[in-house]
């Protein structure tokens, strides 16, 4: 069976070149006699495999040497904790309000300390990403929150939030890698891998030298610690060793492919394809205020359920999958993913095009 585009907001596409090379050393990898499902994870061989991929991802985000990389498990929803069981020393941290994980980080934070909604753009159901030139931030806040790029609404920070100083802790799990950033303008930036990365189930944390201490709230649990894992090299306990192995692949793919500079030239085209005609279309439309508007995932609508419901199924039959919308949103949302060919956008807008062509 050929494979489908796969539209999916995650676990999503991963590249055909990682999955056939995985493939390929499925039962032994590399001579050693078995696959790396199988390998102790103190073995020598998995030993190069971790470090590989960490001095990799590095390259990939010009990581500086003050900040540790950590491979974690647990979800961001883990996260959502340890960030405020790391950081906050004054038990009091602020929230900007972007979507349903920002929403949820926000709950989190409050059963640690004092969490202060700074923006917010629930009003317009989260269609845009709101002005944080000059937030309420005051001086006993230990960091300010954002979720970068958010999945479900489809919107994206273009410029971080001036913290006026403080920490700024970033969720960036559907636009890592998506584009070059600059590490040194955040405290803690962490994302779970199966947007753009790998497999579910490992969750890459950067986190700054010095905030990393045994000085966390009473209360949190060893694995919380950050500490806990950046002493161990990720390795404290048994990590998700399978998936660091695919993530470091992946590493290897972008690296292979021109880096994040020419990922983000990529995205940026492909997203420009879908974008454009939602904006000439007259039975699609887009959900996103165009200033805010995500290359990640792209959530539209007809404005009719029923008629939403049956482009979703004929999509799935033509082979474009995982297109149904969030179920706090509704519509469709196409999720196009580092992984995601320009060809596999390209072909949803034929066939978006054909069934305005037979449903106007």
């Amino acid at each position: 069976m050929a494979r489908v585009y796969n539209f999916s907001a995650g676990p999503a596409v991963l590249p055909e070149e990682v999955l056939k090379e995985a493939a390929d050393e499925m039962l032994d990898y590399r001579g050693c006699g078995m696959s790396v499902m199988e390998m102790s994870h103190r073995s020598k061989v998995y030993d190069t495999i971790i470090k590989e991929a960490e001095a990799d991802l590095r390259t990939l985000m010009k990581i500086p040497d003050n900040y540790k990389v950590m491979f974690l498990q647990g979800g961001a929803s883990l996260q959502f904790a340890a960030v405020p069981m790391n950081l906050m020393k004054n038990r009091k941290a602020g929230y900007i309000l972007t979507g349903q994980w920002s929403k949820k980080a926000f709950a989190e934070a409050k059963i640690f300390g004092e969490a202060v909604e700074l923006a917010s753009s629930a009003d317009k159901t989260f269609s845009y990403i709101p002005d944080c030139s000059d937030l309420p931030i005051t001086d006993d806040m230990d960091y300010v929150y954002i979720c970068e790029n958010n999945t479900i609404y489809g919107t994206k920070f273009k410029q971080l939030p001036n913290t006026k100083g403080k920490l700024l802790v970033a969720d960036q799990s559907s636009c890592f890698l998506s584009e070059p950033v600059d590490v040194t303008k955040y405290g803690v930036i962490y994302a779970g891998v199966q947007k753009n990365v790998g497999p579910a189930g490992v969750v890459v944390a950067i986190v700054r030298d010095d905030l990393i201490t045994d000085d966390v709230l009473e209360g949190t649990p060893t694995m919380v610690k950050w500490k806990t894992q950046a002493d161990a090299d990720s390795l404290y306990n048994t990590p998700p060793c399978y998936g660091i192995y695919i993530c470091g692949k992946v590493f290897k793919w972008l690296l292979k492919t021109g880096g994040l500079e020419e990922r983000k030239k990529i995205n940026e085209e492909k997203a420009k394809i879908l974008y454009d005609y939602l904006d000439e279309s007259k039975l699609f439309k887009g959900t996103v205020e165009k200033e805010s508007r995500s290359l990640m995932n792209v959530p539209f609508i007809t404005g009719d359920d029923e008629l939403d419901a049956k482009f979703i199924k004929e999509a799935k039959q033509a082979g474009f999958e995982n297109l149904k919308g969030h179920r706090t949103v509704g519509g469709m949302r196409a999720s196009i993913y580092n992984a995601m060919p320009v060809e596999g956008v390209k072909k949803l807008v034929e066939f978006m095009k054909d069934f305005e062509f037979k449903n106007s």
